[in-house]
């Protein structure tokens, strides 16, 4: 996925990086590497934070990448990277990752949707945003919604399989180190 990501931020980042005379020349790759590891850095951030059913729409195509929270907060993590490791003013920073980070994103979530392309999936980019590599995020999605929505009881049901099974949604919590308050924020409760 690596691979991937960092040949579509090279492929969107032209007038915004490469001919940005705020960016010298000999910060390219660099500013490269600052925006993806500010995109997994934002995706977790994401994740973690309450925004998985946003992230999970957008890997699944259900959600507008453009005008999704999970965009916004990883284009804050970019514009933040791009500040530490380059030393950019924050408007630079802010004009690149708002032109960068919404065609990248929109593109990774198309080659995850796309049955021909391999490079990536929604597995990986799951896997990679909540740090549970290996999981069948995308069969549990289909799972989850299998009723037509999205409520608590259908991702506790799919967490407590992966954490074990049988539990309880507050031994869930406790014995995934905080999944019962995570699942909790995408319902706002």
């Amino acid at each position: 996925m690596m691979e991937t990501l960092m040949n579509l931020i090279r492929q969107q980042s032209g007038d915004a990086v490469i001919n940005n005379p705020a960016i010298p020349n000999h910060q390219n790759e660099e500013a490269m590497q600052a925006i993806s590891g500010g995109i997994l850095g934002g995706l977790q951030q994401q994740a973690q934070g309450g925004n998985l059913a946003d992230l999970l729409g957008m890997v699944t195509g259900q959600g507008n990448v453009h005008q999704s929270p999970v965009t916004q907060g990883v284009q804050q993590n970019v514009q933040q990277s791009l500040i530490e490791r380059l030393g950019i003013s924050p408007q630079v920073a802010m004009s690149v990752a708002s032109v960068v980070v919404p065609m990248v994103l929109s593109k990774l979530m198309n080659k995850a949707q796309d049955p021909n392309d391999s490079s990536v999936d929604g597995n990986q980019i799951l896997g990679a945003a909540t740090g549970n590599q290996g999981v069948d995020w995308m069969g549990a999605a289909s799972s989850a919604m299998s009723d037509g929505k999205l409520d608590m009881n259908d991702l506790m049901r799919v967490a407590g399989g992966f954490m074990g099974g049988g539990n309880t949604a507050q031994q869930n919590q406790s014995n995934a180190g905080g999944l019962g308050g995570l699942l909790g924020g995408l319902f706002g409760k």
